[in-house]
């Protein structure tokens, strides 16, 4: 028995890898593991919990999603339970519209969407807020009423940040169906067509969609585009140094993009 402990003591000693607390089988963690696991766990920020709770890894950049939830939490809105985000930093041809259903954590719809005509090509790349630019407009809006108008069932939008979306209700920014936005239109051209400046939708999921986020919830458009992110009062209020900040995330975050 007093060979045996001299042996233990030994190999400790001598740093042969012995573990005082071994992994059981079927692969439970040392006790070590464990503690890593649960300090790790703990430092994972509320949004980055709902990020994975929403099974986002693979589909929605992370500083997107990042930036929608600051305006979430800090902007009034009549309907909390869904959050719909647009990533223009994501070419025509793919699915770039995500609506979130953040109180039973799912996504709800996950489609392509247009940019405005002198936006981009495939790309969105420019943005305005001004009448007649025919240009997508960046930032925060509050869904409004639904309507009929010349592009079928409409749904208006409040734009919340002055000087960068607020002429939305003026410019006649709105969700609307169009044919140019459909995968055929993708097969043919090589990117969808573009609006007006209207994030314009395939006729097939306009109603549904439009139904899902009308009457007061949020909607953010986003597209990683830094003379935004120093105007944006909606994030300069909420963060401090926001430049510096989002763009140090922007490589810690790296692991979360697609």
């Amino acid at each position: 028995m007093n060979k045996l402990l001299l042996v233990v003591l030994f190999a400790v000693v001598a740093g042969w890898g012995f573990d005082p607390f071994p992994a059981k089988s079927g692969g439970t963690l040392s006790k070590t593991k464990q503690v890593d696991s649960i300090v790790h766990s703990s430092e994972l920020s509320e949004t980055q919990k709902l990020y994975d709770s929403l099974h986002l890894q693979s589909l929605l950049n992370y500083e997107a999603f990042e930036q929608a939830m600051i305006g979430y939490r800090t902007l009034p809105a009549k309907n909390k339970d869904i959050l719909t985000v647009v990533d223009f930093t994501l070419p025509s041809t793919e699915k770039r519209m995500y609506v979130l259903d953040l109180k039973n954590k799912k996504l709800l719809f996950h489609t392509i969407v247009a940019h405005g005509r002198n936006s981009g090509e495939k790309y969105a790349t420019r943005f305005s807020n001004k009448h007649g630019s025919l240009q997508s407009s960046l930032g925060f809006y509050l869904t409004d009423a639904t309507y009929q108008g010349g592009n079928g069932y409409s749904l208006r939008l409040v734009g919340l940040e002055s000087g960068i979306n607020d002429q939305a209700m003026a410019r006649a920014v709105v969700i609307h169906g169009a044919d140019y936005c459909s995968e055929d239109v993708i097969r043919t051209t090589g990117r969808l067509g573009r609006s007006y400046g209207c994030p314009a939708l395939p006729r097939e999921l306009n109603k549904p969609i439009i139904d899902a986020i009308k009457n007061g919830s949020l909607l953010f458009v986003y597209a990683g585009n830094d003379e935004y992110l120093t105007n944006s009062k909606v994030l300069k209020n909420n963060i401090d140094n926001p430049s510096e900040t989002l763009l140090a995330q922007r490589e810690h975050n790296s692991d979360h993009r697609f």
